[in-house]
């Protein structure tokens, strides 16, 4: 699967807004070394960098297009091409940072210990996911890639609930970890522009989909889920439509 960073960069001020809560939490002065996991484009990273200026911060994607965005807008850092399930520095990180990625990853169960095993004493694991799996924008994904001829291509790919409850990941941490700030944020997002929802979903949850189809059947996939998709959010009397999404954040201390 490909990225398409103008695509996913659409949004990019509501993208944000969870990252920049998620580090305002981060009880870290002045961390040495960061490591930014699924870093993307790198704008994230970015604001590590401005919110901790010393520090030797590592960027890590498995996207080509992503990295090479990354790699222009902030020369300074270092960017690594690799899978984030499977990637381990060269030491324990004072801050191990990962801002709606892990997500794309199954296996949290075994995958959160392992973070933490990358952890220095006394660091932090700051994580943000969405976890929106039941909102409309989401199930009707689920719902249009079970009703058409692409189903066999596509059920395959679906993940109805990737993230767990807050409660999962208490009871997985707390004994793991020394302090441990748990909450969850449900922001009303007021999009612009045609079917704003189509548009963020196709440039997040929908892309692997889109990505197994060929371009007849991503047309007719497209065709249904944008006509469904503004059916479920009409834009309000000022043409504005309003996207409520829930979001997961996890701040633990080794």
């Amino acid at each position: 699967m490909t990225w398409d960073p103008a695509q996913y960069r659409k949004f990019s001020g509501h993208r944000m807004r969870p990252a920049v809560d998620l580090i305002e939490r981060v009880p870290l002065d002045a961390p040495k070394t960061i490591a930014d996991l699924g870093c993307g484009e790198g704008a994230v990273t970015q604001l590590l960098r401005r919110r901790w200026p010393q520090a030797d911060l590592t960027g890590v994607d498995s996207s080509d297009e992503m990295l090479g965005v990354a790699l222009r807008e902030l020369p300074d850092a270092h960017w690594e091409k690799a899978d984030i399930a499977r990637w381990t520095p060269p030491a324990p990180v004072d801050l191990l940072f990962s801002n709606a990625a892990l997500q794309w990853l199954t296996g949290h169960a075994t995958l959160f210990p392992r973070l933490l095993e990358q952890v220095r004493p006394g660091g932090v694991l700051a994580v943000q996911m969405p976890r929106n799996f039941t909102a409309r924008s989401h199930t009707l994904v689920t719902e249009v890639a079970c009703s058409g001829p692409w189903r066999d291509k596509l059920v395959p790919l679906l993940r109805t609930e990737p993230v767990a409850v807050p409660e999962f990941y208490y009871d997985l941490l707390a004994p793991r970890v020394t302090e441990l700030d748990i909450w969850e944020t449900e922001y009303l997002q007021v999009l612009a522009g045609d079917n704003p929802i189509a548009e963020w979903t196709k440039g997040t949850w929908r892309r692997p989909l889109l990505a197994a189809l060929d371009d007849a059947e991503r047309q007719s996939f497209e065709a249904e889920y944008r006509q469904r998709i503004a059916e479920s959010y009409p834009p309000r009397h000022d043409g504005k439509t309003l996207y409520p999404f829930r979001r997961l954040f996890i701040v633990a201390r080794i």
